[in-house]
């Protein structure tokens, strides 16, 4: 080697600590993850009031019965409207319900003089589940399904012992 030729270092960078910690972090993540607790927000009333006045049902109102059995009911008429494994029957019944509706323009309360929106929007589309306490959540979230497949908006849910 001549003297105006020097050897120079080329940097080099030992990645093996870099991986080890990422490798540790992902580990600790990885059993973090699964006891962080899900959760949403519901809003229940406190208690019943006062003065509990007899309240009228409207005649709009759609609700959908899951039975013990796992057959489905609207609004307790005695017709077939499947199971919870086959709701296509009250799928069918419902999106033939909603067109009448839009066709009769029948609108939800707060959608009258909304002319601002697209009429499918403003159509009364709400359905309410009514399940027993019992019932598995995944049988109702199956129904749940079926109602937004359907065109349901919103879908709501009833206690059981409600009437």
């Amino acid at each position: 080697m001549s003297c105006h030729q020097t050897a120079e270092a080329k940097p080099f960078i030992n990645v093996t600590p870099l991986i080890d910690v990422l490798l540790v972090l992902l580990i600790i993540f990885m059993v973090a993850a699964p006891l962080k607790p899900h959760d949403f927000k519901v809003n229940l009333p406190s208690e019943l009031p006062k003065d509990l006045r007899p309240l009228i049902a409207d005649d709009l109102t759609l609700v959908v019965t899951i039975q013990p059995d796992m057959t489905l009911k609207l609004n307790g008429l005695t017709d077939y409207m499947g199971t919870v494994g086959d709701p296509s029957k009250l799928g069918e019944t419902l999106s033939e319900l909603f067109k009448e509706r839009k066709n009769n323009h029948i609108y939800r309360d707060e959608m009258l003089t909304r002319f601002d929106l697209p009429e499918d929007a403003r159509i009364q589309k709400t359905v309410f589940v009514k399940a027993p306490r019992s019932m598995p959540y995944f049988n109702v979230t199956m129904v749940i399904d079926g109602l937004k497949g359907a065109g349901a908006d919103p879908v709501g849910l009833q206690l059981d012992d409600l009437k």
